[in-house]
């Protein structure tokens, strides 16, 4: 079975420009709209301030990313990282397939956020619509992707333009319109420790779009310069849109009404202090920033994904279709993630996705520094407090959510013992040969 592995397109066929518009395009469709709501409902009124807290901890974390991206750029670079710290065996490929896993969760995730807010303006909530919308925007994706690299650059540049010009001009024109007589964004006797480190973690998947420009590092321009620098613009694009519209969005509603409207809280926030037409305007941004997510997202995940099966690492069946391996994992990205946005709700997906991201996110820190720090030249004390503060948080959110939906706990659990055993089955090893190159 000779599929041969031609997931990277044409090396550098991906601007400084397009990179840094499909990594903010990643984090801004997923942080803002999606998890404003989820994020203010554990920190309460503290909710900006997790924002910050969660691009402090992103920041360690890009450093092992852009250590090793510097040294091996590579399309799917996380597999690469971890194949590289572990060998190609069940850890590294457990790992990568988590990475992979969280991705297509975050589809889901902006695609249900998408339904919600199409469907604000017509007073619906909830219902069979939500996710027949949502399934709907994952196949646009799709589509887009299919044709070809240029097309889904050419549209990242367009609508991160466009929404992250509009959420910077809603932030302003909130915190202007609603003054110092909006929500109750002072300090309270009901915060607690553990809630907003809790938070934390929905932060960081607020963030975890720079991986996007990871795995698609072997296509961007001059990669072993600009894959970091992309990577850091993002990074401080989205920390700073992140904590002017959580400013609004305080200023305008209560942390309990920012909760009640978690699924579309900024478009409830632009009703009191901008109108109605700033809420039509709110909600058409929200379907751009959503859109422009999901096409970004496809399009990372199935070039990693291809790049695991052509290091043998997952198997794959083509089930009879013709064309590359690449064309079958984005119809096979595109058929979980509407599974998944069809089967669960967003406070759920943005959970299991927080879950897995973040044991993902520990075993490459623990790889690179256990194994790889000396020969990246990489500071050792950078890589440990990422894992450090990864720990944190996740410890955190566990217990929060064990005392609010033990289920979801018990999915990810299960999720993540089944990927690692599924692997170990696989491929009869925990660590593989590490002289192979990935």
């Amino acid at each position: 079975m000779a599929h041969k592995h031609d997931s990277a397109g044409r090396d550098g066929s991906i601007s400084l420009t397009s990179a840094v518009a499909m990594g903010t395009g990643v984090m801004i469709g997923a942080g803002i709209f999606a998890l404003t709501g989820q994020i203010a409902g554990l920190a309460g009124p503290w909710f900006p301030l997790s924002f910050i807290a969660g691009a402090v901890v992103t920041a360690f974390s890009a450093y092992s990313y852009i250590a090793m991206s510097n040294r091996w750029p590579s399309s799917g670079g996380i597999a690469m990282i971890l194949t590289k710290a572990y060998g190609p065996g069940a850890v590294a490929g457990a790992a990568s397939l988590l990475m992979a896993l969280s991705m297509v969760i975050n589809e889901s995730l902006v695609a249900r956020t998408f339904a919600a807010y199409a469907l604000r303006p017509f007073d619906i909530e909830g219902g069979p619509l939500v996710p027949l919308i949502a399934v709907g925007l994952i196949l646009f994706a799709y589509v887009v992707n299919a044709s070809g690299n240029r097309s889904v650059g050419l549209l990242s540049v367009l609508m991160s333009a466009l929404k992250i010009g509009g959420i910077a001009l809603f932030g302003v024109a909130a915190l202007w319109a609603s003054g110092s007589a909006g929500g109750d964004t002072g300090t309270s006797n009901d915060f607690a420790a553990i809630g907003f480190v809790g938070s934390v973690a929905l932060s960081i998947l607020a963030f975890k779009g720079f991986t996007t420009i990871t795995n698609s590092g072997g296509e961007i321009t001059d990669p072993h310069r600009n894959v970091g620098r992309t990577i850091v613009i993002s990074i401080v694009i989205c920390a700073v849109t992140y904590l002017l519209v959580a400013l609004a969005v305080g200023s305008s509603l209560t942390p309990a009404e920012i909760e009640d409207a978690r699924d579309y809280a900024l478009a409830e926030a632009a009703k009191p202090v901008l109108a109605q037409t700033a809420f039509y305007l709110t909600v058409a941004l929200a379907m751009v920033a959503t859109a422009s997510g999901i096409i970004a997202s496809v399009f990372a995940v199935s070039r990693m994904l291809t790049m695991l099966t052509d290091m043998e690492m997952i198997p794959h069946s083509h089930f009879g279709m013709s064309g590359s391996i690449r064309s079958h994992m984005l119809i096979y990205t595109v058929v979980i993630a509407a599974t998944l946005a069809v089967l669960f709700d967003l406070s759920r997906i943005a959970s299991l996705g927080a879950f897995f991201y973040l044991v993902m996110d520990m075993a490459v820190h623990w790889g690179v520094w256990s194994r790889l720090r000396d020969e990246i030249d990489a500071r050792g004390w950078v890589i440990l407090t990422a894992l450090a503060l990864d720990a944190i948080v996740l410890a955190a959110f566990t217990v929060l959510k064990w005392q609010s939906d033990p289920m979801i706990v018990a999915y990810a659990v299960g999720g993540i013992v089944a990927v690692f055993t599924y692997e170990r089955l696989y491929l009869g090893t925990w660590f593989g040969d590490q002289k192979e190159e990935a």
